[in-house]
Order: structure tokens, then C-alpha cells, then sequence
């Protein structure tokens, strides 16, 4: 059963503003902010080869399928991976509505399962559903991709995690913008939420970092998971003489194909769709989810909680963090755009490149960030984004028709 279109809406609506807040410095405990954090630099790496590490058992619970080759896939290929590591056992449940339906397998993998930490990935299953199953199992650890935790509201035995995409999207654009022919890209996103427009204008940015004239063709389906109108859009967008096609929804496999049919280049999300598209998919940018997965179970592994603190019950990463990822370049990469690629990741790994570093207008002419003034990928400015950037065309108003 697929989950509804409004709960999805919800999920990105509330990751906008829990990602402001926490910018805002809701909670400072970030997992690599201070030395009161885990780290998998510190304890949480001696686990990989500790007699002593325990058995744990992990679930994983998503709102799709695992091989809609988007957000779902990608939670699952980031269980496959933890399942990899010594003394860890994990089991999953796919397609389970945003209802009391995943209540109920919360509860299978507890009581049947012995499942020591629960990973719930859609923003429905937060409220009331994982609230009212952590209240009612106080040593089993919940962890949530998107939520908000709040120390006077929630169970201690509840935590969130999250991970941020744009340096990515950066990247992309760059590979895109030194690939194109026609020097118009083409950008399909679900909807215009902050954190949507920031991909798109780190798209752009990137792209016009190597190539001043070109632009980006913004088109918003309306919604999370519409192949139609997304075929739609991605056909239009050719149709205009666009050569590279990107994406913000759910699951690109759509866009792609109809990018490989048309014969035009690609860069993906979520996942590395290069299957899906092997002579056009030049790279894309995905999470990395075993590398936070992994870091969880070596610190669950150690005995450690969020109930006594010693797990961060708010955590967020990026590139830094290796949360998210390159894709490999495709075929259709050149050797040079690889090297000025491969050197502006190099530099936003430093902190030597900043992405939004004025002067920066929106695409009206408005200066949106001043000359000499940045924000850095944590900065609240970033995660009240309203605007496109100059250089992406469009308006955060309109959908595909």
C-alpha cells in the first residue's frame, strides 16, 4: 500500500523546520559538535574488532518499496550495509502505510524480533505512532529520519537523525554545466520547500561556478510521487532544447529513463541510478546511510543509550560526515570536468569553497546575500529559503500542467 500524499508533504515540511531549528541551535549535541558526542573516530571505531562488542538486532521500517530507486532504496541499501558488520542482525518491513499499521510491526520486531533499536524513515510514523511505542518500551532505542526530538516533550529513549545534500547537488551541477551542449539544464522538484530550493539553487550555483551563462529550468510537479507529471516535465524540458535533466522527488527512476529515451544526460538523487540511464547518467548525489547506520550500531554495540546521553538524541552530517556521497561519473564525463570536480569537493571538504557567499541575487535581480556576507551549510538563512537563485528559471508558484 502506498502512503498518501499529505503525510509525505508533512515529512518535508517539518525536516524544513526542524533543520532551521536546529541551526538555530535547538540542541548543540550534534554527533561531531563536541567532545560529550559519540564520534566514530573515538570508541565507536574500536567496536569493529572488540570481543566484547554485543549482539544487537536493528529494524528498519519504510513507508515504499526498496527498490523504487529513490528514498527508500536508499534507507535499505544503507541496512544492507550495517548488516555487514560483526554481531549485527537486522531485519526490515517495506510498503507499511503512515497509520497504526507500523505500530504494529514495531511491535513484531520488538517482542519477535528482539530488535534492540528500532530506524523509522517516513515523518508519519513520528507522531503519535513511534511516541506511543517508545513510551511503552522504555530500554528499546527509537531513531527517526527527520523528526524534531524534544527533551520536554518526547521519551528519552527516542532520537533523530538527518543528513544534508546540496554540497552534492554543487558538484553536480558543476559536472552537468561542463557537459552540456546547449548550456540549459533542467531541474523537476516535487515541490518549492526550502529545502528543495536549496538543491536547486546549489545546482545552479555549481553549474555557473564553471560556466557563467548557463541556466537551470525549474519545473514542480506538485507532489512527492507523480511518474506521469514527471514525464511530463522531463519531455517538456527536452522538448525546449534542455540536455541534462535533474531531480528533487522521491524516486527518480522516471526522470531518468525518459533523460536515456530522449537521449539526453542525467545526474540522479537519492541512489546512483546510472542503471537506469547507462549512457546518459553522468553522476548524482546520494546519501550514505551505512556510514551513519554503522556508527549507530558500533555505539549500540558499546552499550551506550540515548536514555543516559551518551548517544546524541539529535544528529546531522554531510559531506564531512560522509553522509552523503558522489555518485561515480559516467561514461560521458570528460577527464577534465573529473579534475575540476574532483578539486571543488576538495574544497568544500576544507571549508575553502562556501557555496552561498555573497554577492548572490535571486533570479528577479534581488540581492539575497550581500557582498561579504556567507552562510555555512548549518547557517538558519539557508533552511528559509524562498527564492531561485540567478541563473534558475521559474516560479516557486507554478506546477506542471
Amino acid at each position: 500500500m502506498n502512503r498518501s500524499h499529505f503525510p509525505r508533504l508533512r515529512r518535508r515540511q517539518v525536516i524544513r523546520s526542524l533543520l532551521a531549528t536546529t541551526a538555530l541551535g535547538v540542541s548543540s549535541r550534534l554527533w561531531t559538535g563536541c567532545a560529550s558526542t559519540p564520534t566514530l573516530s573515538s570508541d565507536a571505531a574500536q567496536s569493529q574488532t572488540d570481543p566484547n562488542a554485543q549482539d544487537i538486532t536493528l529494524g528498519f521500517i519504510y513507508a515504499g518499496a526498496i527498490d523504487d530507486s529513490g528514498w527508500n532504496q536508499a534507507h535499505h541499501e544503507g541496512k544492507e550495509g550495517v548488516a555487514k558488520l560483526a554481531k549485527v542482525k537486522t531485519v526490515e518491513q517495506a510498503s507499511v502505510p503512515e497509520s497504526n499499521a507500523v505500530q504494529a510491526v514495531m511491535q513484531k520486531m520488538i517482542t519477535e524480533d528482539r530488535a534492540n533499536a528500532l530506524f523509522l524513515t517516513a515523518f508519519g510514523y513520528f507522531d503519535p505512532h513511534l511516541l506511543e511505542i517508545a513510551a511503552q518500551h522504555p530500554t528499546v532505542q527509537f531513531f527517526h529520519a527527520g523528526a524534531l526530538y524534544d527533551s520536554g516533550k518526547h521519551p528519552r529513549n527516542v532520537g533523530s537523525y538527518f543528513a544534508y545534500t546540496d554540497e552534492v547537488l554543487y558538484l553536480t551541477g558543476m559536472v552537468a554545466a561542463q557537459t552540456s551542449r546547449t548550456g540549459k539544464l533542467g531541474f523537476i522538484a516535487a515541490k518549492p520547500l526550502a529545502s528543495v530550493l536549496r538543491n536547486i539553487n546549489s545546482y545552479t550555483l555549481g553549474a555557473r561556478s564553471v560556466r557563467s551563462n548557463i541556466t537551470t529550468q525549474v519545473l514542480f510537479t506538485g507532489d512527492w510521487s507523480l511518474p506521469t507529471q514527471e514525464a511530463t516535465a522531463a519531455n517538456q524540458l527536452v522538448d525546449q532544447g534542455i540536455d541534462v535533466l535533474a531531480c528533487h522527488v522521491d524516486s527518480p527512476r522516471i526522470i531518468m529513463q525518459t533523460a536515456e529515451q530522449r537521449g539526453v544526460f542525467c545526474t540522479g538523487y537519492h541512489t546512483n541510478q546510472a542503471q537506469l540511464a547507462p549512457k546518459g547518467y553522468l553522476t548524482g548525489a546520494e546519501w550514505n546511510w551505512t556510514k551513519l547506520y554503522s556508527d549507530y550500531a558500533r555505539l549500540l554495540q558499546q552499550g551506550k543509550s540515548l536514555m543516559d546521553g551518551s548517544i546524541s538524541h539529535l544528529v546531522r552530517g554531510g559531506f564531512k560526515n560522509e553522509y552523503v556521497k558522489l555518485s561515480d561519473y559516467g561514461s560521458a564525463v570528460s577527464d577534465a570536468t573529473r579534475q575540476t570536480v574532483e578539486a571543488a569537493k576538495g574544497k568544500l571538504l576544507s571549508g575553502d569553497l562556501m557555496i552561498y557567499r555573497g554577492e548572490i541575487r535571486d533570479n528577479t535581480g534581488r540581492v539575497v546575500i550581500p557582498a561579504g556576507q556567507e552562510y555555512r551549510p548549518k547557517s538558519s538563512e539557508l533552511e528559509a529559503i524562498n527564492w531561485l537563485v540567478d541563473g534558475a528559471i521559474g516560479n516557486v508558484n507554478a506546477t506542471v500542467r
